[in-house]
């Protein structure tokens, strides 16, 4: 079966199951959650409250089997270069790599670098958090500020949050990434210089944001006294660029290397997760990395009808080109993975953001969701009143871990009562009919019912899947991470796109440059239209008046 008979299969079959409520697939199958759910380790996927049925789910299988997912699967983990616009490999699953064998990136064997660099921050960290490691006048650390953004800072941040509970007493790590001097400046008015460390995270060790924040920070130190020749007692670098960072004044000794074949969204397992590692300890960064290890054997070793990743990718496809969904929303259940949400941000839409396949056609077809969401039951109260009676269909993913290092029992069965029950809701909504039987028991008049019973009508048949697992560790966590990677290259395949470049990102990049020169010229020639002429006039008036 080709591509074009696979969609149109589908769309025959989208029209059928629009007529179906996902409350009559379940009274109509008592074994629909043994069919539509899967367990790999202590994560249970339930997909069974999708618009689904096993016909539809062979029908998706079918279309990643035309689109030839088998095979490019087998390229990426084969090392190709299936990042096809800057002609590279991407292999980040090397960096979690736990077996002996070798993994080989343009015909060397990267293992030992990547080992070696495991093995650099392991004693990194231990120095740090032994005291070896000191700053200039002789004090411990107890303040490392990481410096990057994107994809050096999302990462990082998200899991330092994520995994509080295995937090190394007497060190708290702060993540900066926004060029807004008050980001930095906030950061640093509550800590002490002789006790902070920066990490600076760039590739290139030219990322404006990231190096406008390190030249504020290291001004910040010598401000405070500290002297030129003991900056290296302060800052470390996780780049690239040798010689840019040795320009800086850090010590090439203590910088952490990574690789092109690293991209900065999936870089976090690399020594740019060195911050990560500084705050839970190498060996529980270590459980993070084969977390994400067993779940890209389950994602190569597994059947497409049982393999987590490709089902969570179809039925992405599946909303998103069958059934006109534009967005999807992802609402965890913990308070310490509310930036996962802002994570997978970028993970989705800097890969899958794209209108041109491969070979440089445009796409006629919609590729990816605006993906966004936040913390339950924080979310219930902002808007889930949306999804519940809102005119737009919105699949959204539920996280919750079952059990909570933190708190009582009696909140955590509430936060887990709350994670269960709205995806009930969303399924099965409440009718009109419902909704008059509970007025007349309030004592309402006819009058009263017929005015009120339509805004309290909810249609329910909102699609979700619930990912619930035993609680947040860094293995678990890592293969979340993981799960989201996969799903995310799988949809680029259906989609015949290229998930691990990011054009977009560099337009803006460029304009920004030309607008800094001119903002700090007032007789500089402005040439571009009106609108931007007029915010760089105003801007340059406001600032004037400080």
């Amino acid at each position: 079966m080709n591509k074009e008979h696979a969609w149109k299969i589908l769309e025959s079959q989208q029209v059928r199951m629009k007529q179906i409520h996902l409350s009559d697939l379940f009274a109509a199958d008592s074994q629909r959650f043994e069919s539509f759910s899967l367990k790999f380790k202590d994560i249970l996927v339930d997909f069974s409250k999708n618009h689904i049925n096993k016909e539809t789910l062979q029908q998706l299988l079918d279309l990643a089997r035309a689109c030839g997912l088998k095979e490019e699967r087998d390229r990426l983990f084969s090392s190709e270069h299936v990042n096809s616009t800057e002609d590279r490999a991407a292999m980040h699953m090397a960096l979690r790599h736990r077996s002996s064998k070798p993994v080989m990136v343009d015909g060397k064997d990267v293992m030992p670098d990547v080992r070696s660099v495991l093995v650099q921050m392991a004693e990194f960290c231990h120095a740090v958090h032994s005291g070896d490691w000191r700053g200039s006048t002789g004090k411990k650390i107890e303040n490392v500020v990481s410096i990057g953004i994107g994809g050096s800072d999302l990462g990082s941040d998200m899991a330092i949050k994520s995994l509080q509970a295995y937090a190394i007493p007497g060190i708290k790590i702060h993540c900066v990434s926004n060029v807004d001097p008050s980001h930095l400046a906030r950061t640093l008015c509550d800590i002490d210089p002789e006790t902070t460390l920066f990490v600076i995270i760039s590739k290139t060790f030219t990322t404006l944001e990231t190096m406008t924040n390190a030249r504020h920070a290291r001004l910040w130190l010598l401000d405070s006294g500290c002297s030129e020749a003991s900056i290296v007692h302060h800052f470390v670098a996780v780049s690239t660029n040798t010689q840019a960072v040795a320009d800086f004044g850090i010590d090439p000794k203590n910088m952490f290397q990574f690789w092109d074949w690293v991209g900065g969204r999936y870089s976090m397992w690399s020594a740019v997760g060195l911050p990560i590692a500084l705050s839970i300890g190498m060996p529980c960064f270590e459980e993070m990395l084969e977390g994400a290890y067993e779940m890209d054997r389950h994602f190569l070793e597994t059947d497409f009808n049982k393999n987590i990743p490709v089902i969570l990718a179809l039925l992405g496809v599946w909303y998103i080109n069958f059934w006109g969904a534009t967005t999807h929303a992802v609402i965890v259940y913990s308070q310490q993975m509310s930036q996962f949400p802002t994570f997978l941000q970028q993970l989705v839409m800097e890969s899958l953001g794209k209108s041109v396949t491969h070979d440089g056609r445009a796409v006629d077809y919609l590729t990816s969701p605006v993906t966004w969401g936040n913390s339950g039951t924080n979310s219930q109260h902002a808007f889930f009143q949306m999804i519940h009676q809102g005119t737009q269909m919105i699949p959204a993913d539920f996280l919750a871990p079952a059990r909570n290092s933190d708190g009582t029992t009696e909140q955590q069965q509430q936060l887990i009562s709350n994670f269960i029950a709205q995806t009930e809701a969303l399924m099965k909504g409440k009718s009109l009919q419902t909704v008059e039987q509970e007025l007349a028991m309030d004592g309402q008049s006819p009058g009263k019912i017929s005015q009120l019973a339509p805004h309290k009508v909810f249609p329910g048949n909102k699609p979700t899947t619930s990912i619930l697992f035993e609680k947040i560790t860094p293995a678990t966590l890592g293969s979340i991470i993981a799960m989201y990677e996969h799903k995310t290259y799988v949809q680029s395949v259906i989609w015949n796109i290229n998930a691990f470049d990011q054009w977009g990102v560099e337009l803006g990049k460029h304009l920004a440059a030309k607008v800094l020169d001119e903002l700090g010229g007032d007789n500089a020639l402005l040439t571009h239209d009106g609108s931007t002429n007029g915010l760089i006039r105003y801007a340059r008036a406001m600032a004037e008046k400080t």
